[in-house]
């Protein structure tokens, strides 16, 4: 058995790489192309929508999973089509662009039958709401992230890497076929981009990394708050940098250069450099996440709120570093 689940892990990777292949080789007959712009940090038009063997591949895992554990399929099919509604939206968008407005609608529908699952799944009405809230914002959040070579895909990849060992069997095959699915995808647009993901891969991801997060919510003990650790490169950048946007009175909504991985690759940093180094940050995030995951419920509460204090002011300091050396954008 363990040898069947880790040959039907690794042709998992295998598939993901061979429908990025294939949606690199569609997008260029249809077209779909990102061109350079001074709100983009690519300098050549590239093919765009490879997300979707990512979430072609996660769905054959779905249904592995049901074929395998039938008492799943309720559960699975639900998350399911939170996917497809998600990766449905931004397939969409990538053909031809749609209202914002319209897109998020259909991130919270998903957004809901995440939280629906969690309080079927005997989560409380709270963790219910904030799933909810977390999930339509981490969609939105892989999508703002996806702006230079490989740094969604990784960024999955090291939180997968996080969450897999404090998640029991099977729901830790969850977060190892995410983080191989992502792994399949990853020689395409790294360290030299062949292909973007997309609003299609993109937003998905995101959902797909909530649903993890969502479910260790509810099959571990794990203080949410420390839950949200693995993914905290992303939630601090995006989130002080949208918070910066909307004070600063700017349309927040509109695509833009100001996260600090982008404000790294203006200030001279190349793509490889910027993602390693959200990477090593990821890594250290998950580190302080599996030492601190057996920890009293309180102890795991303070040692998460100091590490995102600490990140913080680690964004802080980077932003305004890197502000000045290039002048006030």
């Amino acid at each position: 058995m363990p040898w069947l689940v880790m040959g039907a892990l690794l042709g998992l990777a295998l598939l993901s790489a061979l429908l990025t292949w294939a949606a690199r080789g569609y997008a260029l007959r249809q077209q779909l192309m990102d061109q350079p712009g001074e709100r983009r940090s690519h300098s050549v038009a590239t093919p765009r929508g490879g997300g979707i063997a990512i979430v072609i591949s996660l769905l054959v895992t779905a249904g592995v999973a049901i074929w395998a554990w039938p008492e799943s399929t309720p559960t699975v099919l639900v998350a399911s089509l939170g996917l497809v509604l998600v990766a449905g939206i931004g397939w969409w968008d990538d053909h031809r662009p749609l209202p914002a407005m319209r897109r998020l609608l259909v991130h919270f529908i998903a957004a809901a039958l995440l939280a629906g699952l969690v309080k079927m799944n005997g989560g409380s009405w709270l963790l219910a709401v904030l799933v909810l809230l977390f999930t339509a914002s981490l969609i939105n959040i892989w999508n703002f992230m996806d702006g230079i070579n490989g740094i969604a895909a990784s960024q999955a990849v090291v939180a997968m890497l996080g969450l897999a060992p404090v998640l029991p069997w099977p729901y830790s095959l969850a977060a190892v076929a995410l983080g191989l699915a992502c792994l399949g995808f990853l020689p395409f647009n790294f360290p030299r981009a062949r292909i973007f993901m997309g609003d299609v891969g993109s937003g998905a991801l995101g959902y797909a990394v909530a649903a993890v997060l969502a479910l260790a919510s509810v099959r571990t003990d794990i203080n949410w708050i420390l839950l949200l650790v693995p993914v905290s490169p992303f939630l601090v950048d995006a989130g002080f940098t949208l918070l910066a946007r909307i004070i600063s009175g700017q349309r927040w909504m509109e695509p833009h250069t100001q996260h600090v991985y982008q404000r790294a690759v203006q200030a001279g940093a190349s793509h490889p450099q910027v993602t390693g180094m959200y990477f090593a940050l990821g890594l250290f995030s998950i580190t302080v996440f599996n030492v601190c995951s057996n920890l009293q419920p309180r102890w795991e509460a303070a040692v998460a709120i100091t590490w995102f204090i600490a990140l913080s002011v680690l964004w802080l300091l980077l932003r305004n570093g890197m502000r000045h050396r290039q002048g006030n954008t």
